[in-house]
């Protein structure tokens, strides 16, 4: 089985990356910006966070890591994104999820300016890719594609299995799939004989969001199986280790991603590329 290590793809990409944005700087006489505003102590979003912001600082974007307590208004938050939105230093905008239950996830992000939308999660930009006029796409469902693309993995024609229809993954990966010439199908709590489908699947996304949903009786040996899930579990020894949606110990197919390693790592390149992405239609 081949592994396809998302780690060693963002390095690569990360060196090109930062070729263009020096070229960038030297054009426009300014780093990219991007701001990631983090609302609560979620111990794992601070994690998320502080990587986000070592990998602007790796590539050359300039990053504000704006720290908000857990007692923030809706408005207080909405005031925060507007004075984001109108600061021309900044082309992305991260509002870091999830946020505390007494705020409106969906409000906060649709309060973000399309144009500075870095995670491609507003419904301008999910509008623009589903209709064919990507300007970004989702980081994650992106990495992805990239991941198939840099291990040579055939789209076109393939039969492609999507697990999951969340706006973040399931819907933008299938669409993307869908754009790469594949034949798509996406499956979800209500279909009937999931494993039945995923047979089928010659390229297979797991997005299940739940640890351990699948494992290796469930592909075709000739699969490429994507797995998007990350859990924190309890290990024997007291210890919690990281693990997937897929069962990864007992996959016998063609190739598949890691936890960690795989898609993770993307997610955060996918970030810094559509930040740049975003300043240079900008323009300024």
């Amino acid at each position: 089985m081949q592994i396809l290590d998302g780690k060693l793809v963002a390095q690569a990409r990360r060196r090109e990356l930062q070729a263009q944005i020096a070229e960038f700087k030297k054009q426009v006489g300014r780093a990219p910006g991007l701001a990631v505003l983090i609302v609560g102590e979620n111990p794992a979003s601070q994690v998320y966070v502080r990587n986000k912001v070592k990998s602007c600082a790796d590539v050359g974007i300039e990053s504000w890591h704006l720290e908000r307590p857990a007692t923030l208004t809706q408005a207080e938050l909405h005031a925060e994104i507007d004075r984001l939105n109108a600061d021309p230093k900044v082309d992305g905008i991260l509002v870091q999820l999830p946020l505390p239950k007494t705020l409106d996830e969906t409000a906060a992000l649709e309060r973000i300016d399309p144009r500075k939308d870095p995670d491609g999660l507003t419904s301008g930009n999910l509008g623009l890719l589903f209709a064919g006029r990507r300007r970004v796409a989702p980081c994650t469902p992106w990495g992805v594609m990239k991941i198939l693309e840099h291990y040579g993995v055939e789209t076109a024609g393939r039969r492609a299995v999507v697990v999951g229809r969340s706006n973040i993954v399931g819907k933008p990966m299938a669409q993307l799939l869908l754009e790469a010439n594949a034949t798509v199908t996406i499956a979800h709590s209500r279909t009937r004989d999931l494993r039945a489908e995923l047979r089928r699947a010659e390229i297979a996304v797991i997005a299940a969001g739940q640890p351990r949903f699948v494992g290796g009786e469930d592909f075709s040996p000739d699969a490429v199986v994507i797995d998007v899930g990350i859990h924190r579990l309890g290990g024997e020894d007291g210890k919690a280790k990281l693990c997937g949606d897929v069962r990864f110990e007992g996959l016998k197919v063609r190739a598949a991603t890691p936890v960690p390693g795989g898609v993770g790592p993307m997610t955060i390149q996918m970030l810094l590329e559509n930040t740049l992405v975003l300043a240079r239609l900008r323009g300024h």
